[in-house]
């Protein structure tokens, strides 16, 4: 169970004072409803443009306000700069000859920094041949992968978007296809995309991959209750929900790519900002003729937060990011980045005490984590294309502390124990070529893998009767385990156009290998071709379809398990492979509108299952802690498949909005080969946000996220009571996995934004509610003991003290579904 859950544990008094808070909210915004700024102030625009394929810098594009008559062209090295521009929000444009045209939404314009906005322009063979065509005007399909199950952000999107408080993991979330954790109360990071677990996915940022991208990160998995990555230098995020690039490996569900910006080359600038949980500074600064760095530092202090409505969690972290851009000439460009952060979640002392506030110091263990990834990018352009060197560094040390009744520090009360170290040295080489209008690339890639592990976990203690009869044998894990090993991988990737440039086609193969499994040398096990067509019906309509197969090496907890004999249980495992079967419809009334519908099936193998406990490990990876060291078998199925239709209209007349609704139906397999619903099942998904941009710097926002319950396995009763005392919470029925659900989640977020432009700097001021109506969020049952009247022990049968066996208990199922209601009121100061 998740600490984000006890966030939402909420009671009257609480909702009283959250209720206080959005009043006072509210009085500051009528408060600055009484403050304008008459003055008419100016900012800039500036950036680069370059060819999409080659990475070539343009020279002479027009790059224009849409609307206006004001714009420019590019210089020699492809920059170019607007100044004067009143502050606002804009559209900005490009257009060059043989070059389709590329729109950018949505830019916000203001005195305090300077706007970069980047072009990528990609070659229209059809203009060329005097054939007019206008198709996906909205979003970028050069690589011709596929034109419909990639989604994009830009900065604003992710700036602005009501109850995202600048998390890029959460403004994802309403994006179509996909759901975030439910039975936590919403509050938690975990990425769910079309049916599949949350480590089915792969992060990229600016090419170099980021495996930790959210604090307190479970181990084996990926979600959090916040995200690490800074959005202040985010230039845009691309979502791939399937056919990703061959390039792309140990993906299954999606790949999602950060893009960072390159910091300002005339002068210094920066923002900083403080809001109810955290302060931020970010900067930008030319160093020399050549060079640019970004850098970013933040500090939360939800801890005092938590103190204030008595919540016993005091989680904490920091995090930091930066990246450094040196243009060694005109043909090289060297780039070093780094992204890290420290969590530290630990108890605090209650002033009062209440059921829900003591199951959780009794359920969740203390967690405390580092993390950091470092990197070092070369891009070479060549003739026609460019050549992709990197190297980097990433590692995650988690170590995960829990006791018997919440009595931290005393050994021999120790339930789970787990210090455990990942580290991975990776290099990447990718080259790509443009040739006669055939696009290609291909390369390699290898990592030396360092995993180590301490574990000990008591899952059952010995129990007798009052005989002396074993009634319950002793069941724990304890063992150390270090590997060392090596992963390897090749890929290849073909595209064409064809038909004056309407049919375009793709191909990509790819394979991956390993030393340590006893079948991971075999690339075969591995080769994963996937092939994709698009073809442009008429100038507005599009249709698409892919098949493709992808695999994934199981998580480093399953490969580090050693058994009772210090033996290596899980050398026998397979990758996990995936086939994704996808086709769709696009839609492109006008510039600013797309419509899309897609349809997907996926199927499932060499899924593990838990030898101990019978499940798959898919269903696994949303409570906190880890997931993954026990002995399994790869011999599980699933599948997930389903619709999305998905209307976005970009910024015109002041007005933003996006809606989409997803129907998702997700299955796996348990050790008898029967399929049942999976953890990630909603089936119905909804997301919708409208945005409204007013003068003189107001903005407003409205995100509303509907998904169905999930399922939930019921609790073994008998061995929940046994056990309690140990573990602190109940055991689970798996013969019965899954067949329960939660109610439904629903929630409304808002946002409400006023900027003052001053001469040299903007503030901005903000008020972003999560859950702005109240509503229950569903969680899922707790398993507890009934305790007395002020909650400082356990009622018993008999009016003894709990027996180790709980036997005297009074079991107490906790079915709680307050509200999350969280207002944040912040500013930010840009400089």
């Amino acid at each position: 169970m998740c600490y984000c859950t006890i966030f939402t544990q909420i009671n009257n008094n609480n909702i009283l004072k959250m209720r206080k808070i959005a009043q006072i909210s509210i009085t500051l915004v009528a408060l600055l409803l009484s403050f304008s700024t008459f003055a008419q102030k100016v900012g800039t625009i500036q950036g680069t443009v370059k060819d999409k394929n080659t990475q070539e810098l343009l020279s002479g594009v027009t790059v224009q306000v849409d609307g206006t008559s004001t714009g420019t062209v590019t210089d020699v090295e492809g920059k170019y700069k607007i100044t004067g521009l009143p502050v606002g929000s804009y559209n900005i444009k490009a257009s060059f000859v043989g070059y389709k045209t590329e729109t950018k939404f949505n830019i916000v314009l203001t005195t305090g920094n300077a706007s970069f906005v980047n072009f990528e322009l990609n070659e229209d063979a059809s203009a060329l041949e005097g054939v007019e065509i206008v198709a996906n005007k909205s979003i970028n399909v050069a690589n011709m992968i596929t034109p419909l199950s990639v989604q994009s952000l830009t900065v604003e999107e992710i700036r602005s978007n009501p109850g995202g408080n600048f998390d890029i993991s959460r403004v994802i979330q309403a994006l179509p296809g996909v759901a975030g954790s439910q039975g936590g109360g919403g509050f938690r990071n975990d990425i769910i995309i079309r049916g599949g677990a949350p480590n089915e996915n792969v992060y990229y940022l600016d090419g170099i991959e980021i495996p930790v991208i959210n604090h307190f990160q479970t181990q084996g998995a990926s979600g959090g209750p916040q995200g690490i990555l800074s959005t202040a230098f985010i230039e845009d995020v691309k979502l791939s929900s399937s056919a990703f690039d061959a390039r792309f490996d140990n993906a299954l569900a999606a790949v999602l790519e950060f893009k960072q910006r390159e910091g300002n080359p005339d002068r210094f600038q920066g923002n900083f900002r403080l809001s109810g949980t955290e302060v931020a500074l970010a900067a930008e600064t030319p160093i020399g003729k050549k060079t640019t760095a970004l850098f970013s530092i933040r500090r939360s202090y939800l801890q005092l937060l938590f103190e204030v409505l008595d919540i016993a969690p005091r989680p904490s972290y920091w995090d930091t990011q930066f990246k450094i851009t040196h243009k060694l000439n005109t043909k090289t460009t060297i780039t070093a980045l780094g992204v890290g952060a420290i969590d530290d979640f630990k108890y605090g002392s209650l002033r009062k005490s209440t059921p829900d506030k003591e199951y959780f110091i009794r359920a969740v263990p203390l967690v405390q984590q580092t993390n950091y990834t470092l990197g070092l990018a070369v891009k070479r352009l060549i003739k026609n294309g460019y050549i992709n060197f990197s190297l980097s560094r990433n590692e995650f040390n988690n170590q995960l502390d829990q006791f018997e009744d919440g009595k931290v520090g005393i050994e021999n009360l120790r339930s789970l124990g787990v210090v455990s170290k990942e580290a991975e040295n990776k290099l990447r080489i990718e080259y790509n070529k443009t040739l006669k209008g055939w696009k290609y690339s291909f390369g390699f890639m290898g990592q030396a893998l360092q995993f180590d592990n301490n574990v000990f976990t008591q899952i059952r203690k010995e129990l007798k009767d009052d005989n002396g009869n074993i009634v319950q044998p002793a069941v724990k894990i304890n063992f150390n385990s270090n590997i060392n090993f090596l992963r390897y991988g090749a890929f290849g990737q073909i595209a064409k156009s064809f038909i004056n440039n309407r049919l375009g086609v793709s191909f990509g193969l790819r394979t991956d290998l390993n030393n340590f499994t006893n079948s991971g040398n075999n690339p075969l096990e591995t080769l994963s071709p996937r092939a994709a067509v698009s073809y442009a019906l008429a100038d507005k309509w599009n249709i698409s379809a892919s098949v493709g197969s992808y695999s994934k090496i199981p998580i480093y907890t399953v490969l580090g398990f050693k058994d009772n004999q210090g033996n290596f249980a899980n050398k026998d495992a397979k990758y996990i492979q995936s086939t994704h079967y996808v086709a769709g419809l696009e839609f492109i009334p006008r510039n600013d509108w797309r419509i899309t519908v897609e349809g997907f099936y996926k199927t499932y193998s060499n899924v593990p299952i838990s030898v101990r406990d019978g499940i798959s490990l898919a269903n696994q990876g949303t409570n906190f802690g880890v997931i993954g060291n026990e002995a399994i078998t790869s011999n599980g199925k699933g599948r997930a498949y389903g619709f999305e239709v998905f209307l976005q209209k970009k910024l015109q007349n002041g007005i933003f909005a996006t809606l989409s609704y997803t129907y998702v139906w997700s299955e796996f397999t348990n050790r008898n080969g029967e399929f049942a619903p999976s953890s990630w099942d909603s089936r119905h998904l909804i997301s919708g946000i409208l945005g409204r941009k007013f003068k003189k710097g107001w903005e407003i926002g409205l995100k509303y996220r509907f998904a169905g319950g999930v399922p939930y396995t019921p609790f073994d009763l008998v061995s929940s009571q046994r056990n309690y005392v140990t573990t602190g919470q109940g055991v689970f029925d798996f013969t019965q996995i899954n067949t329960q659900r939660i109610d439904a989640f629903n929630q409304f977020d808002f946002r409400i934004d006023k900027k003052w432009n001053f001469k040299k700097f903007t503030f901005d001021f903000y008020i972003d509610i999560v859950n702005a109506f109240i509503i229950n969020n569903p969680q899922f049952p707790r398993y507890s003991f009934k305790r007395n009247a002020d909650n400082t022990n356990f009622i018993t049968t008999d009016g003894q003290t709990l027996k180790q066996d709980g036997s005297n208990g009074v079991p107490l199922i906790l079915n709680t579904n307050d509200p999350l209601f969280v207002p944040t009121v912040g500013f930010i100061v840009e400089f």
